[in-house]
């Protein structure tokens, strides 16, 4: 996967606009957004991911001599295009909004600014890229929010729909807040911690459950959880571990990190009766951890009933973010720059008002509350537009403008979230590391009020236009 030239990763229709304007000599520069029309789950809100694949994609952009030859054989290109296509890489600029950061719909997460050409061919890979990660890293976030500080483990793997699927995925869950992934691929790929147990065929294999839990204890004492569900959690399962652990402080075998795991039957009950009898037998720090087709919705209902359980296993369900198994993203035309360098705003209509784009070249403010640093609105703005902090702004709903809030001069602060990322076809941006980048996500959790956070009819946080960008795009609403 590391080395496959992902160039023709497009759509067939990308590759034959490009030798339209080539033949219409078409080198207009132009502006396209991608972004997202509506957030995953029902949610209050979507996580960032996949910017640094993006990065590597364009930055190793080529038509080999075996894409060239492939595409001759469609018999639908002609060998001028073709010479073209040759020496073709990229030479735009492209800015983007982190990975780790909390997004909202309507913003763009990517903008492109590149010969029309450039600009179409990359649309369809960055799609592919952003809204898979997005996707599985807001799954994350919502999973992790629901075990309220329990340890999450990404463990989808063997249920992901295939390999890139599995290790990117994975990649995005911990961005999401997963503490570590049992896809050793992803480890060794993205330097993440790499968890995990054993398989009831490890149980199965020996001639009974005590010699099956001895023998691994003996191999990873500092890790040692065990599963306990094989043949019966109660009358066996949890005896036989807590004889193997009784017997290793009797040995003097420092108990680090240890405890059970269980895979089937009533979590809740269960595991109120396991941590009784690990409490009991003198081990009330030993781990309690569980899977079982987890989702946020069962985590959280798990802990209103009062399980005991503080550490999870979460596989299907966040690896292919199986209730909302596509994030939606989008990418449009918003501008084409003129002779004199200016850009001429365009706009898409549609008979869905929530699917009216944005014209213009644009960028992105977020706007915090000073007292709780929390996220009031995220502000869409032309660029070039400047705004004084100790002014009153007034927000309103581009779809329903009666609808306003006033923020006091003084009471709120704005940043800038889109960044360059390339500028003149090279790369001006550092991708942090995976586990930096789940830190920045964290962080950015805490600025999104509980009320946006929770699972049913979440509040909305409003992404708003700037009266600028709000009457450009009315006026040509009207010209139309």
């Amino acid at each position: 996967m590391s080395t496959l030239n992902l160039t023709l990763l497009t759509d067939l229709y990308e590759i034959t606009m490009m030798q339209g304007y080539f033949k219409t000599d078409n080198q207009d520069v132009v502006v396209f957004d991608a972004f997202y029309r509506s957030n995953p789950c029902g949610g209050g809100y979507a996580v960032c991911a996949g910017l640094e694949q993006v990065i590597d994609y364009i930055k190793n952009l080529h038509f080999s001599k075996e894409d060239v030859d492939y595409l001759r054989s469609l018999r639908i290109f002609d060998e001028d295009f073709l010479d073209y296509l040759k020496d073709f890489k990229f030479s735009g600029d492209l800015y983007a909004i982190p990975e780790g950061s909390i997004i909202f719909p309507r913003e763009p997460l990517i903008k492109v600014i590149a010969p029309i050409m450039e600009a179409q061919l990359i649309e369809t890979a960055i799609l592919n890229i952003i809204n898979h990660q997005s996707l599985i890293a807001t799954k994350a976030a919502r999973v992790c929010y629901a075990a309220k500080g329990d340890g999450i483990m990404e463990f989808g793997l063997r249920r992901a729909q295939g390999p890139d699927s599995g290790v990117y995925g994975a990649r995005a869950a911990i961005i999401g807040g997963c503490k570590g992934t049992s896809n050793v691929l992803a480890g060794s790929l993205f330097d993440v911690p790499v968890l995990g147990t054993h398989a009831h065929s490890w149980i199965m294999s020996f001639p009974d459950e005590y010699t099956a839990f001895k023998n691994y204890a003996a191999l990873y004492p500092s890790a040692c959880i065990l599963l306990v569900d094989t043949y019966d959690t109660l009358q066996s399962g949890i005896p036989n571990a807590i004889r193997v652990f009784t017997e290793m402080r009797k040995e003097g075998i420092p108990l680090t990190y240890y405890g059970i795991r269980m895979d089937s039957g009533d979590l809740a009950y269960l595991s109120k009766k396991a941590r009784r009898m690990l409490d009991e037998a003198g081990f009330p720090d030993a781990v309690i951890s569980a899977s079982n087709d987890l989702d946020e919705y069962l985590i959280q209902s798990l802990k209103f009933q009062g399980a005991m359980i503080t550490s999870w296993g979460v596989g299907t369900n966040l690896i292919t973010a199986k209730d909302n198994p596509a994030f939606g993203g989008v990418y449009k035309l918003a501008a084409i720059r003129d002779k004199d360098g200016t850009f001429l705003p365009k706009i898409k209509l549609s008979e869905n008002t929530e699917k009216v784009t944005n014209p213009g070249n644009k960028t992105v403010y977020r706007i915090y509350d000073n007292d709780t640093g929390k996220i009031r609105a995220d502000y869409i703005c032309l660029v070039g537009e400047t705004f004084d902090t100790e002014e009153d702004l007034v927000l309103f709903d581009p779809n329903e403008p009666w609808k306003k809030t006033k923020l006091a001069g003084g009471s709120y602060h704005m940043r800038e979230l889109l960044v360059p990322v390339f500028k003149d076809g090279r790369c001006v941006y550092k991708s942090p590391s995976v586990m930096e980048i789940r830190e920045i996500c964290s962080k950015e959790k805490e600025t999104i009020w509980d009320e946006t956070k929770r699972f049913v009819n979440p509040a909305k946080i409003y992404v708003d236009l700037s009266d600028k960008l709000y009457n450009l795009k009315r006026s040509l609403l009207e010209r139309i």
